[in-house]
């Protein structure tokens, strides 16, 4: 896969953070979800401090706040329910500007928001660091088995492969006179959403078949993994890049300890 391929939340850039390899990345990424995630809701301040280490990063990363913070409302959809909880949920209430809500909903509802919001957010900066590329690289100095590397390399590859067919179909459609955007053609939505998934399966079987006549075994040869990507990250690398990720786990220890 050539360099072409980068997937559109990737920000070209030369920073400390750009030059880390992906497992580091990876490995930090998931530490500091995990410490969000455990942290007690019933508290604030430690959702401010995980906050300020992904400010910290984007600064490290020169990643500007104008432009990742357009890209987080694709969490918009399923803050839906935090929305809701404070109303939906039983127990105590309060008064607050004229609605009685929940206590326990709105505690609910803050974790959601909150937990969704910093992990949301420390997910693009790792997806706005590291090229479509490195991922597989990174995945299998991780020792990810090698048929998981091997579909993730194949979807990255041929994605905007199907996302060219669904643009040509959809444009097919609108120069017969079609609209989309009308109510009344969801049926024929349907029908095209339909038509690409078979001619997804049908061009994945065709793909795999040539694979299998090419000598294909389930593993992505070593070559095609690592023909241009960033060397294997040293001892040094993995102590600075998962400073972050302590910082987070300190931060979710210290916030049980004080619960």
């Amino acid at each position: 896969m050539g360099g072409g391929h980068s997937h559109p939340l990737y920000r070209d850039g030369d920073s400390p953070v750009h030059r880390l390899p992906a497992e580091v990345k990876i490995v930090c990424l998931a530490a500091f979800v995990l410490a969000v995630v455990a942290t007690p809701r019933e508290l604030f301040w430690p959702f401010a401090v995980y906050a300020l280490i992904i400010l910290a990063v984007w600064r490290a990363a020169r990643i500007p706040l104008r432009w990742i913070l357009p890209r987080m409302l694709i969490e918009a959809p399923f803050l839906v329910l935090a929305v809701l909880l404070p109303f939906s949920e039983g127990g105590e209430r309060i008064s607050l500007a004229g609605m009685h809500l929940s206590i326990a909903g709105l505690y609910a509802a803050w974790g959601i928001v909150i937990k969704g919001t910093l992990g949301v957010a420390a997910s693009l900066t790792v997806a706005a660091t590291t090229t479509s590329r490195e991922l597989p690289v990174a995945l299998s100095r991780l020792r990810v088995p090698a048929m998981i590397v091997s579909v993730l390399t194949l979807m990255i590859r041929y994605i905007d492969v199907l996302a060219a067919e669904a643009r040509r179909m959809r444009l097919a459609r609108v120069s017969r006179g079609d609209s989309p955007r009308m109510f009344h053609q969801i049926g024929a939505t349907a029908r095209g959403v339909g038509s690409l998934f078979l001619r997804s399966y049908e061009r994945g079987e065709r793909v795999y078949l040539a694979m299998l006549s090419r000598g294909f075994d389930g593993h992505v040869p070593a070559l095609a993994v690592g023909a241009g990507s960033v060397a294997a990250a040293t001892p040094r690398q993995w102590v600075m890049a998962l400073l972050p990720a302590a910082a987070a786990v300190a931060v979710a220890a210290s916030a049980w300890a004080t619960l």
